[in-house]
């Protein structure tokens, strides 16, 4: 099982900023994981939330279930010291995704907080970010 856990305003892909975020939905993201996993022969199950506490009990589930994370954490990358807590309790690999590259856009969105506790980062490649990841901890998984 591999949990694929997304911040707030991905569920608007498709109507969100298409110029920045492209026309793909987040079902068309969900689906991708979700064949990418089966490929893998990994149970891949995709949530998304507006809400940093809803967040937050999923990365407690998924420290106390030993269970790997792909966790795209939006706009909480930058300023949610409370999501990054939560990731320091990790008990599996967690990788941070981006569709975009942070580095390339506005100053603000040029630090995260939270990958200094994660596993590694995926950004810059939409939504190949996501099936790249999901390699990452499907190969980790085999390894450990």
């Amino acid at each position: 099982m591999i949990l694929v856990l997304n911040g707030p305003n991905l569920g608007r892909l498709g109507t969100r900023e298409p110029d920045v975020y492209g026309a793909d939905t987040f079902e068309d993201v969900a689906a991708l994981c979700r064949d990418t996993g089966k490929k893998l022969g990994e149970d891949v199950e995709v949530r998304q939330t507006d809400d940093e506490a809803e967040l937050i009990r999923w990365l407690h589930e998924a420290a106390d279930g030993r269970i790997p994370v792909v966790l795209n954490p939006a706009a909480f990358t930058h300023y949610s010291y409370a999501v990054r807590d939560a990731i320091a309790q990790r008990t599996a690999p967690l990788v941070e995704v981006h569709l975009t590259n942070p580095a390339a856009r506005e100053e603000f969105r040029h630090n995260s907080v939270v990958a200094g506790v994660a596993t590694g980062t995926i950004a810059g490649f939409g939504l190949q970010s996501y099936v790249l990841a999901l390699h990452a901890i499907a190969e980790l998984n085999t390894t450990s």
